[in-house]
């Protein structure tokens, strides 16, 4: 499944040690100007994709798969009847398409794991993945989840095909697909999430990321959900993939110039390129002084000021294993916040497709 992404913008310089599967979305963990153990290892085979996945799920979309078609709500126990080897292949083959955006919607898939995840409120023990309530208004209309309806609406047919597989499981495991067909680390992976039949569970708005703030209230947003700083450094690496879309976050333009690779390029663009306000009629965000190609919002250059964080960006833009090494635990535990897995559920590894 892994290709050769293409780039925007500027030849990057410095060439991804795992080579991605083609182009991107919008992924922004700091989102919209306007909000204010031990695990058991599953064997895993290679498969090719099917050919003709790609057709059967756009034929029964035309047929009318879409969005909460009033199927039974599956049972907390109902991922017992699920193939998540299957599931991972047919998300995989979602990934790409030469038309949409940069040409993969693996970012977004990214996005949508982490927002469906990143509400979790340790305190009162409200939100994460669990309940899937990001697919109800009005948390679906949170001005952080502006374009996430796409993503849900490319992963609608899967659910049509796997009627067990809740939407918590779905949209959680189409964010490891991507990181992981994108060209990242392995990352574990385990069913079990029930979903909400309802929206009256759905998290109040502003517990997600303000991208025009700055490194305390980016403590305080994850440090609610039990995250330290060195986990918090590791997942900003996402920032890699995609793009920012003015008609959503506000904000315009990607992060590098390779945005459908899972690399460490947000750290070394970070550190070696000088950052400049850009000048337009948008909310304050930065672009490199060179180019003015590329861009970085204002909660990503508190990763370079502020001390305690710079440390972990200078590890990671000099050793990418050791940001993967950090992201896909930093990662696995976002999209397990407040999901009280049954004991026998299996910890999956999936192995990319080729």
């Amino acid at each position: 499944m892994r290709t050769v992404a293409r780039s925007v913008g500027r030849t990057p310089l410095r060439v991804a040690t795992a080579p991605a599967a083609s182009r991107a979305l919008s992924v922004r963990f700091f989102c919209s100007h306007k909000q204010h153990k031990q695990h058991k290892r599953i064997p895993t085979t290679k498969a090719g994709i099917n050919p003709g996945v790609l057709g059967a799920l756009a034929a029964g979309a035309l047929a009318g798969w879409y969005f909460y078609s009033g199927e039974p709500t599956p049972s907390r126990d109902s991922w017992r009847k699920v193939n998540f080897h299957n599931v991972y292949k047919d998300i995989a083959a979602l990934l790409e398409d030469e038309d949409y955006d940069d040409g993969s919607y693996g970012p977004v898939f990214v996005r949508l794991a982490w927002h469906a995840s990143g509400t979790y409120d340790r305190k009162t023990g409200t939100g994460g993945s669990d309940g899937a309530t990001i697919r109800f208004k009005p948390e679906s209309g949170h001005g952080a989840n502006a374009g996430l309806d796409v993503a849900r609406a490319r992963l609608e047919p899967l659910k049509k095909k796997y009627p067990h597989i809740s939407y918590g499981d779905l949209y959680t495991l189409a964010g490891v697909v991507a990181v992981q067909e994108l060209g990242g680390p392995t990352v574990r992976w385990r069913p079990g999430r029930s979903d909400e039949k309802v929206s009256a569970n759905c998290t109040p708005d502003g517990r997600l990321p303000d991208a025009a703030q700055g490194a305390n209230h980016v403590r305080d947003i994850f440090y609610r959900m039990g995250f330290n700083d060195q986990e918090i450094a590791a997942l900003i690496g996402a920032h890699a993939l995609g793009r920012c879309h003015s008609n959503r976050s506000g904000y315009e333009g990607p992060w590098n110039a390779s945005p459908t690779s899972f690399t460490n390029f947000f750290y070394t663009e970070l550190l070696e390129d000088k950052w400049v306000p850009k000048k337009w009629d948008g909310p304050a965000q930065y672009v490199d002084k060179d180019t003015k190609s590329f861009m970085m919002l204002p909660a990503d250059i508190a990763f370079k000021t502020d001390p305690q964080f710079r440390k972990y960006v200078e590890k990671y833009a000099a050793d990418q294993d050791a940001f993967f090494a950090d992201f896909a635990p930093a990662f696995t535990k976002l999209l397990e916040l407040g999901v009280k897995f049954p004991e026998d559920a299996p910890v999956y590894e999936f192995k990319t497709l080729e």
